[in-house]
């Protein structure tokens, strides 16, 4: 096949579309954006993208996936009560939503009624931005060539938010009006309006700093992880194996935790090397390990006594 030699476009996400094919040649536009779902060759010619996301960018979704979750158990959790038996069914009612609307994105996008998705390759950072790299060549006009060259990661995770939030105002409600009857009429509701709050947030931040997170979360994963896991430990005194497995909480917490540092373990290595990366997941416990370990020497009582002693 023959091609329509033409000059390069301008600027990094400026090119051509192929308007029609004729006998052997390809017959380009004008130099322009790209329609959804494809992004320039290194000939700045749009083409369409028909790859698969590879391990990183599901590893991705999935980080932007459980964060909307993570928030909402954290404001079960924090909103229930320590009597509230309804907290459970409200975790359950979570994880529901949040899966049902995974499902749906998938089906939803292209292509349409199955459970993957085509995707374009991200190449560098400013994939992410290409609002910004819209040329002016007479320094006066600008060519406007904003699209979503990391299609569909950018949209696709809106596109979840919103599931998600539907799916939360169909169903939660109802439960908790329901089976919250421990907590006061003004308490039940209040992990409802926190996520009315988070989602907005987590939206502002994938619009602005999805380029960002997506080069960042493991690393993102593994810093919160360890420090939550800690202050949780502090503030529930535990300080022996003996204190962590007293209530079943406890050890839920603990495996969560665990589950998220090999997800973020995972995120790094992107084990595409099984037989080196996989020994890295044994580090899983070593840090509740050491807290457990070390607990006893850090504690403020004992430092206290110690320095009035004069030790």
């Amino acid at each position: 096949m023959t091609v329509d030699i033409q000059p390069a476009c301008l600027g990094l996400y400026c090119g051509r579309t192929v308007q029609y094919i004729n006998a052997s040649a390809e017959i380009y536009g004008d130099c322009g954006v790209c329609p959804r779902g494809q992004r320039t060759d290194g000939d700045k010619i749009c083409r369409e993208c028909t790859g698969s996301p590879g391990h990183y960018d599901w590893l991705y979704l999935g980080f932007m996936a459980m964060l909307p979750l993570i928030l909402h158990w954290f404001f079960i959790e924090w909103y229930s009560g320590k009597k509230s038996s309804s907290a459970v069914f409200q975790h359950l009612t979570a994880l529901f939503e949040c899966s049902v609307a995974a499902i749906v994105t998938l089906l939803v996008s292209d292509p349409v009624g199955f459970l993957y998705i085509r995707s374009c390759k991200v190449v560098m950072l400013s994939d992410w931005y290409t609002m910004l790299y819209n040329p002016s060549p007479d320094y006066i006009t600008t060519v406007h060539c904003t699209h979503e060259a990391v299609y569909p990661l950018y949209t696709i995770v809106f596109i979840y938010y919103a599931f998600c939030l539907v799916l939360m105002m169909l169903l939660r409600p109802l439960l908790v009006k329901k089976i919250a009857c421990g907590l006061g009429k003004s308490d039940r509701f209040k992990s409802i309006y926190a996520a009315l709050y988070f989602f907005p947030i987590l939206t502002v931040l994938q619009a602005v700093g999805g380029g960002l997170l997506y080069y960042a979360f493991p690393y993102i994963i593994l810093v919160l992880s360890l420090v939550t896991l800690a202050v949780y430990m502090s503030a529930s005194e535990v300080e022996s194996f003996k204190d962590l497995l007293v209530r079943k909480k406890r050890l839920v917490v603990l495996s969560s935790h665990w589950l998220l540092h090999a997800y973020g373990i995972i995120s790094i290595s992107k084990l595409e090397r099984l037989g080196q990366d996989l020994p890295l997941l044994a580090l899983v416990p070593a840090p509740a390990l050491f807290y457990l370990l070390t607990a006893k020497y850090t504690e403020p009582s004992r430092i206290l006594s110690e320095g009035a002693n004069g030790h």
